[in-house]
């Protein structure tokens, strides 16, 4: 594939614009399927930008590294692992009961990761890299999603009644780590974009009171938005779920994309119709459909979304959520080909 990448189009409709194709986006792709795709190891990422060139996306992710938790201390609940089919991957679920953090001296003698402790390298070395007309989305997340696991779910949902203080000060500082990350990553070079990533609903909701958010998360989101602004750079951002009841909320916080329309949680064709005038909408191809369906059943699903999603602009075609190693590596092709075949403006299936 020829493929030659521009940025300008995935800004376009990421601002909600038309631009002359429509962009390929994800939020994370398995390094098994990008090695099978250049058929070799990767090694850096200098292999990555590699791939993303060749596969034909605009951009290349990159996010900073640190590690949250410096000290390794272990969930009270104790901690559970599975290994994946090929003994490559190990995936370890969240804290649902008693967490790490669980009263305010567990906070106060908590280690938290210092600002000197980011490693900023690839942002240092992807701007050598880049092909023409490539940028950088640069990617951090999850102030809700590590305030309820370090305190363990159960424990979280009963502190949010009976120890708001705790709630309040672990909110703060995730979220001051998390917004700090991002004001050190638009300082670098050829960054074209923010994603932030959250999980806060399930196909039936959110997890919790649209409140919640209000008090707690909502107003960090807002100063990402406005750094965004401030840059002149798209708001991406991803959270599984039905997000209907909170969406003038995130239209509020600056949030231009939202990743990554889970199918079975909100109708992307409703979605568009109603909301598409404030958001650029990312994804929805069914993951379990790329793990489990054939071809031309990937390439029809494809070919309805830029039928039914793309006219007007304001779209960018991926995954339901992500890519993982278990998806066939013939049926993410089958994504990434009839996307490109297909989607040029206008439309034409």
């Amino acid at each position: 594939m020829n493929y030659q990448p521009d940025f300008n189009r995935v800004r376009t409709a990421l601002f909600g614009g038309q631009p002359d194709r429509v962009p390929l986006l994800e939020l994370a792709i398995a390094e098994k399927i990008m090695e099978r795709f250049l058929r070799k190891k990767i090694t850096g990422i200098a292999d990555r930008i590699e791939f993303f060139q060749t596969a034909g996306y605009d951009y290349i992710k990159v996010s900073p590294r640190l590690e949250m938790n410096p000290g390794k201390i272990r969930p009270k609940e104790g901690e559970r692992v599975s290994a994946s089919n090929e003994n490559i991957n190990e995936r370890s679920w969240h804290a649902s009961g008693q967490g790490i953090i669980t009263s305010l001296a567990d906070f106060e003698k908590f280690r938290f990761p210092t600002a000197e402790e980011v490693d900023y390298s690839d942002f240092e070395k992807v701007p050598k890299l880049l092909p023409d007309n490539m940028k950088i989305i640069g990617q951090y997340g999850d102030i809700f999603t590590w305030t309820w696991d370090f305190m363990g779910f159960e424990t979280f949902s009963f502190a949010l009644i009976d120890n708001p203080e705790l709630v309040e000060r672990l909110f703060n500082k995730i979220g001051s780590i998390v917004l700090n990350l991002f004001e050190n990553i638009v300082t670098f070079d050829h960054i074209g974009a923010i994603f932030y990533s959250d999980d806060i609903a399930i196909n039936s909701g959110l997890f919790v009171s649209p409140q919640v958010y209000r008090d707690y998360l909502f107003p960090w989101m807002k100063k990402i938005g406005n750094l965004c602004q401030q840059q002149d750079i798209p708001f991406i951002y991803h959270t599984d779920g039905n997000i209907w009841d909170v969406l003038d909320d995130l239209k509020t916080c600056g949030v231009n994309a939202l990743q990554p329309i889970e199918p079975l949680a909100m109708d992307i064709v409703e979605l568009k119709n109603k909301r598409g005038q404030d958001f650029c909408l990312v994804g929805n191809v069914d993951v379990d459909l790329l793990a489990r369906g054939s071809r031309k059943q990937i390439e029809d699903e494809v070919k309805r979304l830029l039928e039914f999603v793309a006219p007007g602009g304001g779209y960018c075609l991926g995954s339901g959520n992500t890519v993982p190693e278990y998806v066939p590596y013939e049926n993410y092709l089958a994504m990434i080909e009839t996307a490109h075949r297909f989607s040029e403006y206008p439309i034409e299936i």
